[in-house]
């Protein structure tokens, strides 16, 4: 049987990365708690 996790960069930058946190109220709103966390990776890509 296949696995089911078959990694693509352009498919996680495009569901997980920056610009994609940024255009939502939520997504802006996760990235400020990582900030306020203080997380060296805010998001991927």
């Amino acid at each position: 049987m296949k696995r089911t996790y078959q990694p693509s960069k352009v498919r996680r930058a495009r569901t997980h990365g920056f610009l994609v946190r940024m255009k939502t109220r939520g997504g802006r709103a996760v990235i400020n708690a990582r900030r306020a966390k203080g997380r060296k990776q805010l998001s991927r890509v």
